[in-house]
């Protein structure tokens, strides 16, 4: 079969309606084990076992509401080659759009994982991110983020993390691709390897924080939370310029899921200091700094505090009782 004649098949599987789809499961869905990428064929490397990461506020991206798409966790090594080759070669918006959900939608299976990294498929889906179309995006890094629950693909997709963070702050506040930027973000930090590649959009993602809606604050909270996990990011976080509005995050009325993260990330931040036994002088922060706002000589992060301690949520109060016993 000529490449044209294989792109033409594959842009009918993945463009195709129920009828299609009910098909292809009638012939494969019956069966509980396929062949993996080992019999398939791959662009010249073989495939791996697959490896999940394990789990600190990761996710796989949700599926797509798609008939065809939901055909994605049976797809063979043959069939995934194809739509690798078939991103390759077209720039029509809807076939990439379509093959992306498909083949991001296989991503979410670990054995898949491996596959598709083996066929080149993280380098055609990552040269995608600089498509112009927001639902094309917003796919690919849906695809990346079901591929990053693998240690291998992690090792590829850290050198595009630059650009991963750019796409994510430029786009539209809230936005789908925002979104999905940030869900990738998570897992690439969910291990300390790669997160000072971050460093230098902290102060991007605590505006994100400041100005986005509840998702995106969920979202980049997760992020934010991951640094705050690992010691040796405490000083980039500290020492970066926030507005002083974010000091409305402790508020009372604040969302419940919001307001735990956000005690999460103090409590975080302060227990590293307190190990690091003092060794954060104040003049290393200015007066804008993260530090300044929750830790410097102002009480109204304090004052918040002890107003949270008659909080009518139980996880809330235990959380700033916690935060109490580290101070």
């Amino acid at each position: 079969m000529g490449r044209a004649q294989q792109v033409g098949w594959v842009a009918g599987l993945v463009l195709g309606a129920g009828a299609c789809y009910c098909v292809y499961r009638l012939a494969w869905g019956g069966k509980k084990s396929r062949k993996t990428a080992t019999e398939g064929g791959s662009r010249g490397c073989p495939a791996g076992q697959g490896r999940t990461l394990p789990q600190r506020g990761s996710s796989p991206s949700p599926p797509a509401e798609d008939d065809c798409t939901k055909s994605s966790s049976v797809l063979d090594a043959q069939h995934l080659k194809k739509l690798i080759c078939l991103l390759e070669s077209t720039e029509d918006p809807l076939i990439r759009e379509r093959a992306l959900i498909t083949l991001g939608n296989s991503a979410a299976f670990s054995v898949n994982q491996d596959i598709i990294r083996n066929l080149d498929g993280l380098l055609v889906i990552e040269n995608i991110l600089k498509d112009p179309n927001p639902k094309v995006k917003e796919k690919a890094l849906n695809a990346l983020n079901n591929l990053s629950m693998n240690i291998q693909n992690q090792k590829e997709i850290k050198v595009y993390i630059s650009q991963i963070c750019e796409e994510t702050i430029s786009s539209p506040l809230n936005s789908d691709v925002q979104l999905a930027g940030l869900r990738l973000l998570t897992n690439m930090t969910v291990t300390n390897d790669y997160q000072h590649l971050l460093a230098n959009s902290i102060s991007d993602l605590f505006d994100l924080l400041s100005m986005g809606n509840e998702n995106t604050k969920i979202q980049t909270l997760k992020v934010l939370l991951n640094l705050s996990a690992n010691p040796s990011m405490t000083k980039e976080l500290l020492s970066v310029q926030v507005p002083s509005s974010l000091i409305s995050l402790f508020d009372g009325n604040m969302e419940k899921e919001i307001l735990l993260r956000v005690l999460t990330l103090f409590a975080n931040l302060k227990d590293s200091i307190k190990q690091k036994d003092n060794a954060f002088a104040w003049h290393q922060f200015n007066n804008s700094s993260l530090f300044s706002l929750l830790y410097g000589e102002s009480t109204e992060c304090t004052k918040k505090l002890l107003s949270l301690t008659y909080h009518h949520d139980v996880d809330v109060k235990e959380k700033v009782a916690k935060i109490f016993t580290i101070l």
